[in-house]
């Protein structure tokens, strides 16, 4: 019978080669780093490495051993090429990221768009992020908020980016490609909904709830226990109450939020209506100009890859190996282009630390069309 510590005792010998061997490697890898530093060389040679794999499978005697093989250099080779972006960047060859720093975001004297109208939890939420004495306007949709500041009507733009129950707000995403904007903030906004009539209703008139659809699917538990309202969608939850107030009737209600009732002047007929009472949307503040606050703690991005295996593996890894913690990973269809994606990553950092500047190149290095969505 085999002696299980013996055998353990040659696994730790052959473990200790392997270590020295990698070692040995790693400084030969840094001869290849020098060279192409002097050259102006690229890190990544894909047909290269492709080759390498090919030989090196070659090697094994059976389908196992070429699969085991393949894996493990395929990540002493990523190794290397982290190896080589570490010392390119020491060698000050990194591009310079295009932002600047600046103290804080500027929240006085400056103009504000936000989608919808007064009432709406984006113009709540502008209100809890600039306060109320900052010049606002609104607009019917996301696009037009996205333009207004990209042509200079507003300094900046307040838009919904996910929502805890609902997820994420796909339209908004798509549009932090279109446009050149920059993601300079956040905040998140607790979504209580409301049942909204008019001065002197009773629950007990209600025939009809007006609201925008999400707003209705947030509340399907209490509509259900009110099986006989009609339920009629409105394109957002403070126009809903709007429109209670222009029809005049005490039969119509609005779902919507405290804020709408104080602005249009309607009666919280019942509060929290919503089935999910921790629902919480976050939304994003975005400006044209390329900065970021110097105290900035989440890196948005986002890019494409090549429709191949390992591809997506292979860039997070440059996160993983600057230390960096991933907070967050979204994929969105690209356009034109069936079954292919565009990823959007949140990770922790500063566009100001070695470790993310680290990151960002490698993986722009490796990537197609990697934008850098803001720091905030």
């Amino acid at each position: 019978m085999l002696d299980l510590n013996e055998v353990r005792g040659r696994i730790d010998q052959i473990d200790n080669s392997l270590v020295e061997l990698f070692r040995k490697r790693m400084e030969v890898c840094r001869e290849v780093a020098e060279f192409k530093i002097g050259t102006g060389k690229k890190v990544l040679d894909r047909q290269r490495e492709i080759q390498k794999l090919e030989t090196l499978g070659g090697l094994a005697q059976n389908d196992f051993e070429k699969h085991g093989i393949t894996e493990m250099f395929t990540q002493i080779m990523a190794m290397s090429r982290k190896l080589q972006y570490q010392m390119m960047a020491e060698h000050g060859i990194v591009e310079k990221l295009p932002f600047g720093a600046v103290d804080d975001v500027k929240k006085e004297q400056v103009k504000v768009v936000f989608q919808g109208v007064e009432g709406a939890y984006s113009h709540a939420a502008m209100l809890q992020y600039f306060g109320d004495c900052t010049e606002s306007f609104h607009v019917p949709n996301f696009e037009a908020a996205m333009k207004a500041v990209a042509d200079g009507e507003a300094d900046y733009a307040v838009l919904p980016i996910e929502n805890s129950s609902a997820g994420q707000v796909g339209d908004v995403y798509d549009l932090l490609i279109k446009y050149d904007n920059t993601i300079i903030g956040e905040t998140y906004l607790s979504v209580n909904h409301c049942l909204l009539g008019l001065p002197g209703a009773d629950i007990s008139q209600i025939k009809t709830v007006y609201s925008h659809p999400q707003g209705l699917m947030q509340c399907v538990g209490y509509l259900n226990s009110h099986a006989d309202w009609q339920q009629i969608s409105q394109p957002n939850t403070a126009m809903s109450a709007q429109k209670v107030v222009e029809e005049k009737d005490r039969t119509k209600a609005a779902i919507a939020s405290r804020l709408a009732a104080k602005l249009y002047g309607l009666e919280i007929l019942a509060e929290d209506v919503n089935d999910n009472q921790s629902n919480t949307t976050r939304f994003i503040i975005v400006t044209r100009e390329k900065q970021y606050p110097r105290d900035a703690r989440k890196v948005s991005i986002c890019f494409e890859i090549a429709h191949e295996s390992g591809s997506l593996y292979n860039t997070l890894s440059h996160i993983i190996y600057n230390n960096l913690n991933m907070t967050k990973i979204e994929s969105r269809p690209i356009a034109d282009r069936p079954f292919e994606y565009r990823f959007f990553v949140d990770f922790e950092g500063n566009l100001g630390d070695a470790a993310v500047e680290n990151a960002l190149f490698g993986i722009q290095e490796e990537v197609k069309n990697l934008k850098i969505l803001g720091n905030y």
